[in-house]
């Protein structure tokens, strides 16, 4: 993409209602503009940064067995009457009526209308396991809405329901789930670190959020410094196997961390040594549940088991917030002047600067580096205004491509273009064909 032809309103002060690092650069960095307290509209940048993030969740749970569908966002009022929670919800459920009378809402999640479409087309053990996913805009009508998408009322997020016979292979699911979301989170260039959690409205009593570290967090947490130390890097997992994935369960769960919901303090004291007892902030960006028959005997989602008797399935329930996720990533991954992206989500895989636009070998330079990168299968944002080189090298921190390619003709005489790391600032002068070869090797292992 050439730059003097994409929309990248970029703003140079920071509005005032932004109060935390990823509300104030996503609004700068042309991300994202409020269209109602706590509503975005997402501009082409952030657009291009939440789809590489949803991409990353579809990739892992497909390779988890894992089966995409997608549900509607206005759901009929009596499948929660159905299950109990229409009423215990509360004030966060948008509440609406059609032309007809009829009770409708604005889904907040999804378990009803799941459960609904299971007990319709399911009625054997045969056909179990069997989880389904979805990745879907919702609502919840937060009484103060604030630090952007961190904490909005529409946003978009990812959940699956598991069904299964029985309690051991429901917790084969969850333990599964676990092993996906670590994956995912990692590609996404964060540690996110399961917590022992409360279940709130959704129910059950096994659950974990998946917290990343900040100052911003919402949640107090209390951990074993060890669990920083993990990761799950690029190991293979058989998800069929029951061992394996308890195994990275019992891994990455086995240390002291819980959020402040369900925090022990004596247990935290006997548990953990002094020396690696730490208190800090948490942002959510994931959770997921067993929550057993709790809806499928509410909602009469039965099968049929091997001995021929009628049983109730066993579920859970397993969510991600993608455009939460955009302000965690920019929250755990900044610097003074900007976002920093990791490989695995950024917008675009390469800036290039030309420093004298209008110069005859500068121009042909970038050009032939703009058409090389996209036929290796790269994205470059190429800047090709008329605009002094500082200000080009601000906007390019500020939207924080993890590479810049900068070309000028002082460079070009020595036969070379230089190679700007985003995280470090470290720069490197190479030819430009050494650099596509350098950025394609970058690029290959993400």
């Amino acid at each position: 993409m050439r730059l003097s032809r994409y929309f990248l309103p970029v703003l140079k002060e920071t509005p005032s209602e932004a109060q935390i690092v990823s509300h104030r650069l996503m609004l700068r960095a042309g991300l994202i503009k409020q269209a109602a307290a706590g509503i975005y509209s997402w501009l082409p940048l952030g657009y291009k940064v939440l789809r590489r993030i949803e991409q990353i969740v579809h990739d892992e749970q497909i390779r988890a067995g894992h089966i995409p569908m997608l549900m509607p966002t206005l759901q009929s009022a009596d499948l929660w009457r159905e299950s109990g929670r229409y009423d215990d919800y509360g004030e966060e459920m948008l509440r609406i009526k059609d032309r007809h009378g009829r009770d409708m809402l604005y889904g907040p999640t999804n378990e009803e209308l799941i459960t609904d479409i299971f007990r319709a087309h399911v009625g054997s053990y045969r056909d179990l396991p069997l989880t389904l996913y979805h990745i879907q805009w919702k609502f919840r009508d937060e009484i103060r809405p604030r630090f952007g998408v961190m904490r909005g009322r529409e946003f978009l997020m990812k959940d699956g329901y598991n069904f299964d016979i029985d309690r051991d292979a429901a917790l084969h699911a969850y333990n599964r789930h676990l092993v996906s979301y670590l994956r995912s989170y990692e590609r996404m260039g964060l540690q996110a670190i399961p917590m022992r959690a409360d279940s709130g409205p959704i129910g059950g009593d096994d659950t974990h959020e998946f917290l990343v570290l900040a100052e911003t967090g919402e949640s107090e947490v209390f951990y074993d410094s060890q669990i920083t130390d993990l990761r799950f890097g690029d190991r293979d997992v058989d998800y069929d196997s029951v061992s394996q994935c308890q195994s990275v369960l019992e891994e990455f769960t086995s240390r002291y961390a819980r959020t402040d919901e369900t925090h022990d303090e004596a247990a935290f004291h006997a548990q953990v040594p002094d020396a690696r007892r730490r208190q800090a902030r948490g942002i959510e960006v994931g959770q997921i549940f067993y929550f057993g028959t709790k809806y499928s005997e509410a909602m009469g989602a039965t099968v049929v088991n091997a001995t021929g008797a009628r049983v109730p399935v066993h579920m859970g329930s397993h969510g991600i917030g993608v455009s939460r996720l955009v302000g965690a990533i920019i929250e755990a991954s900044h610097d003074d002047r900007g976002i920093i992206w990791p490989e695995g989500v950024t917008p675009f895989h390469a800036g290039i600067v030309n420093l004298k636009q209008g110069d005859a070998a500068a121009d042909a330079a970038c050009e032939a580096l703009y058409t090389a990168l996209s036929a290796a299968g790269l994205e470059p944002l190429y800047d090709d205004r008329d605009e002094r080189a500082g200000a080009k090298f601000a906007t390019m921190d500020l939207i924080g491509l993890p590479w810049r390619i900068t070309v000028g003709p002082r460079g070009l005489a020595k036969g070379v273009v230089e190679l700007t790391a985003r995280r470090t600032g470290d720069s490197e002068e190479l030819s430009p064909a050494a650099a596509l070869d350098r950025l394609a090797q970058i690029y290959s292992g993400v």
